[in-house]
């Protein structure tokens, strides 16, 4: 869910201009949740590496599907978060978590950074979005077609 609330709010984000009341306070909120949501992928990668996860169910080609999804899942979540951190430091500025912390900036470290990393973010952005869909079609087609029991699986804490 906070992949796609972060998804809304950038979408929506972009569009405003500076005299909105939101001009400042959405980027805030974008990049603070971004940050805690890249440090909980973060533990959430050395969990599954511990962690035996659970058998996937359905045919080969579809848990073999599963598992390419996941992976890519993560690799563009970890891609997102460094081109959001590229665009938000290339001025040298930490970026500040909700008033609890700040995480340091390091600059430019390549020419029109913030420009590049945007469009770069920008794309890996519909990019996961895109994917998620897919993976939400696939847990809703176990459920309805298959009967199975990934969905209820996936949905448990």
């Amino acid at each position: 869910m906070a992949v796609i609330g972060l998804f809304a709010l950038g979408w929506w984000m972009v569009d405003l201009d500076y005299y909105s009341e939101w001009y400042r306070e959405a980027p805030h909120l974008h990049k603070s949740i971004g940050i805690l949501l890249a440090l909980t992928t973060l533990l959430r990668l050395l969990w599954r590496f511990k962690k035996r996860r659970p058998e996937a169910q359905g045919k080969p080609w579809e848990v073999n599907l599963s598992h390419l999804t996941h992976v890519l899942m993560y690799i563009l979540l970890l891609a997102i978060f460094t081109s959001g951190y590229l665009i938000s430091t290339a001025d040298s500025r930490g970026i500040d978590v909700f008033n609890w912390f700040t995480v340091p900036g390091f600059g430019e470290w390549v020419e029109n950074q913030e420009d590049l990393a945007g469009e770069i973010h920008e794309w890996l952005a519909w990019s996961l979005i895109g994917l998620v869909v897919l993976h939400a079609l696939a847990a809703i087609k176990h459920h309805v077609i298959d009967k199975d029991n990934t969905l209820t699986r996936m949905l448990k804490p």
